[in-house]
């Protein structure tokens, strides 16, 4: 396929493709047929809930098996898997099907959408990509339907291992368990090891980033024969996971959120909540209960996310890691940031901090003004703004009942963390090249 856009900068198909996405679905959301009850949904709350879906997020306004019917959860799937494998991917492997020949723009737009190093091999990492997600969700699906078919039926429970499999690949954090109760998630799992197990590991691996998965196999695991981005992701990740886990056992350990469980309970609790905080967007205790410091500590963590070029959102794990590394080089007085061994390129810092100020202006702004419009604690309203723009789709219960202004508000936050923020940056920004010459040299002092 030779996209006929290409007078449009890559990145700026890919925020039309999202926005795209996201209409279609909110129309066919929209319709009687998606609604349990036969009505209409309003568009407000159909547009809200497939851009959720479709940006991989997981925040809703109504619970997603006690509103939508069995087509409509079909639509939100589909958004799911579409948003979170990219628009880009399935099109192109459309036209690997077809055996098409696939053009240079075509090849620089894939390259855009997953985040790879370069143009060359894309074409097979896109088939890799492709085979990869659907043997894990596959995978996934069958250990899920395990424990899901001896307990609801056969073809009821294969239907609920696929949407959950696909939803924690994904990092979308819909799931179908309001059958039981309204917003409950996970939560009447939480002490079953077997299928948080599956979750965890599922969203783990879809998390890590296609570009790691590949390093992952060329190399058969050996960690040292491994590219420097796949170090700091898999590093960052294991730190991140079980970091998080231990903070999150000694903030909680006499809290209110883990009352009544036992010791194993309390260490599975925190470690599925250090997981699915940084993007999947399922819980297993009632998040509302959590003390101060745990909303807070969580809200870090959503910021930092999952892996470039992966279903995950955030600032990501690799800018996370430069910006830490930036500090130590300063501390040491050295001149460059050098990880394993390597040194890393000059503008990798700027770039960083690029990012974070981004999301952290946004995420600012955004928290004010819904903190100020909905009368709602700071914090509060954070935690979902947070929820929002890394894709996350934890909440504190607010978003059901937030006004017009700010579920507008959320939704360009998820198209912003999805997309992210360069994407969007050089999506908008003017072509013309930038001149050449240098201005004259003069000093300031920091700090």
């Amino acid at each position: 396929m030779e996209l006929r856009l290409m007078k449009w900068s890559p990145t700026r198909i890919l925020v039309v493709g999202y926005c795209t996405i996201i209409f279609i679905g909110t129309v066919l959301l929209a319709l009687p047929l998606s609604a349990r009850n036969g009505s209409m949904t309003s568009v407000s709350d159909a547009f809200f809930t497939a851009t959720s879906a479709a940006c991989v997020t997981g925040l809703v306004r109504f619970d997603t098996f006690t509103h939508w019917s069995l087509f409509g959860q079909i639509v939100i799937l589909l958004l799911i898997q579409v948003g979170g494998m990219g628009f880009v991917t399935i099109a192109l492997f459309t036209h690997i099907l077809s055996r098409q020949k696939i053009g240079l723009s075509s090849r620089v737009l894939m390259r855009e959408a997953v985040s790879a190093p370069q143009v060359g091999g894309i074409v097979r990492m896109t088939r890799f990509i492709l085979k990869g997600t659907f043997l894990i969700e596959g995978l996934g699906a069958i250990f899920l339907a395990v424990y899901f078919c001896p307990r609801i039926g056969v073809l009821k429970g294969i239907y609920y291992a696929v949407f959950h499999s696909v939803s924690a690949f994904c990092n979308a954090g819909f799931d179908l368990m309001g059958e039981k109760e309204a917003f409950s998630s996970l939560t009447s799992m939480a002490s079953n090891w077997y299928v948080n197990l599956v979750i965890m590991l599922l969203i783990v691996v879809g998390g890590l980033g296609f570009f790691v998965w590949q390093d992952l196999l060329a190399e058969k695991f050996h960690f040292s024969r491994l590219r420097l981005q796949s170090k700091l992701v898999v590093s960052a990740t294991v730190i991140l996971v079980f970091g998080g886990a231990l903070n999150l056992f000694c903030l909680e350990y006499a809290g209110n959120a883990y009352e009544g469980m036992r010791m194993g309970d309390k260490i599975l609790a925190s470690l599925f909540q250090s997981v699915t905080v940084r993007t999947a967007g399922f819980n297993t205790v009632d998040l509302a209960a959590l003390s101060e410091g745990s909303i807070f500590f969580m809200i870090c963590l959503m910021l930092v996310g999952g892996s470039t070029g992966s279903t995950a959102g955030g600032i990501k794990t690799t800018t996370a890691a430069v910006l830490l590394l930036s500090i130590f080089t300063t501390f040491k007085r050295k001149k460059n940031v050098e990880c394993f061994g390597r040194r890393l390129e000059d503008d990798i810092t700027r770039t960083a901090s690029c990012i974070f100020s981004m999301y952290l202006g946004l995420l600012i702004v955004s928290t004010l003004i819904i903190s100020a419009v909905e009368r709602l604690p700071v914090l509060t309203v954070l935690f979902e703004t947070a929820s929002a723009v890394a894709t996350v789709g934890l909440t504190l219960g607010v978003t059901p009942a937030l006004s017009m202004v700010s579920k507008m508000i959320l939704a360009f936050l998820m198209i912003f963390g999805r997309a992210g923020s360069l994407t969007m940056l050089l999506a908008f920004s003017s072509d013309r090249m930038p001149v050449a010459s240098k201005k004259p040299l003069e000093k300031i002092q920091l700090g």
